[in-house]
């Protein structure tokens, strides 16, 4: 059976969807399932990673010392994971604190195209002994040959895999065929893939992304995730089984911690909603959802036309002012929604 490495984003991608208000309780609880069920990586913290807790982007119930302390808390077996942003994230002020705590992997993410901001966060973690992954967000923003480059220079950094994400849930499998092939056949380290489901494709994209030489996948537990959620950990995990895949993870104790974390953390089972629906067609990123929601309500205007005009001036992350900047054009005439007559 062919091994395949598993990263649980319940606790950091979930975060999105509950305006990272997770609880002490809710990370205990659920770190303590997934370390039964035998995860081999659980993601903790603030949705947009370490650091990241903001008046723009969401603040955080918990500090980043009080969820990673308790995640470290109630895991064993499974190593405890960060999503860390270079801008969000220090490494003297953030990194280094979450090293001193016990975190094992530390997956360090930039826009697809901007792998250089990266270099002293990989060097970093490699120097204090924990594994370093490179993740390149809002990946179908950028050519194979570009994510190729990118991914080129994370490996030279010291990253031990390279991740890209599909953070807008835009890719069909094609795309991913593309893309994780390329990558496989022109790095020296491990590819991984990260799906959103706003299409409907996050399992899809998942089993094309391992047939195309991927050797890690996320996924979130009920999906748990931004936008339309992420790949729903448990019916992954099955499927690959199914299909002769070994993630060394048990399936009853997998689907009490997917059952644990819709009736004590979700406020909502993630569906593709029709604004996830245009957000995936548009392009972008899945945790804009509930500021584009926001920003129409307030403006009066269709929040479809605010997906359509992100997308098209390519707003990524860490860009929510663009938000309500769109959405006052559109309510002033200044420009025209995807769909005016």
């Amino acid at each position: 059976m062919k091994n395949v490495i598993i990263s649980d984003a319940t606790l950091r991608d979930g975060s999105h969807a509950i305006a990272h208000q997770l609880t002490k309780e809710n990370i205990a609880e659920y770190a303590k399932a997934a370390d039964k069920a035998g995860i081999p990586i659980v993601e903790v913290g603030h949705g947009n990673g370490l650091g990241a807790s903001s008046v723009q982007v969401g603040l955080s119930l918990l500090s980043d010392v009080e969820m990673l302390e308790t995640a470290r808390e109630n895991l064993t077996r499974s190593k405890l994971g960060i999503h860390v942003i270079p801008g969000f994230a220090t490494v003297r002020k953030d990194l280094e604190v979450a090293f001193k705590l016990g975190v094992d992997v530390v997956r360090v993410a930039s826009h697809c195209t901007e792998a250089d901001v990266t270099e002293r966060h990989i060097s970093a973690t490699r120097e204090h002994g924990k594994e370093a992954y490179g993740v390149l967000m809002m990946s179908h923003m950028a050519s194979k040959e570009v994510l190729l480059d990118e991914g080129l220079k994370m490996q030279s950094y010291g990253a031990e895999a390279l991740i890209i994400m599909d953070s807008a849930g835009a890719y069909l499998p094609d795309d991913v065929e593309d893309r994780i092939s390329h990558l496989v056949a022109n790095l020296n380290i491990p590819v991984g893939f990260h799906a959103h489901n706003n299409l409907g494709m996050g399992i899809a994209n998942s089993l094309t992304a391992l047939k195309a030489g991927a050797q890690l996948l996320d996924g979130a537990a009920r999906g748990f995730g931004a936008g339309a959620g992420n790949a729903q950990l448990e019916v992954l995990v099955a499927v690959l089984e199914k299909m002769g895949y070994h993630t060394g993870i048990e399936l009853y104790p997998l689907l009490d911690a997917a059952d644990l974390v819709e009736k004590k953390i979700m406020k909502v089972v993630p569906s593709i909603s029709s604004s996830s629906l245009v957000s995936g067609l548009a392009g972008v990123f899945s945790a804009f959802s509930k500021h584009v929601a926001a920003a129409a309500k307030e403006y009066g205007v269709d929040p479809r036309d605010i997906f359509f005009e992100l997308g098209r001036r390519r707003v990524v992350g860490g860009q929510e002012d663009k938000i309500v900047e769109v959405a006052m054009e559109l309510r002033d005439g200044k420009v025209r929604g995807a769909h005016a007559e």
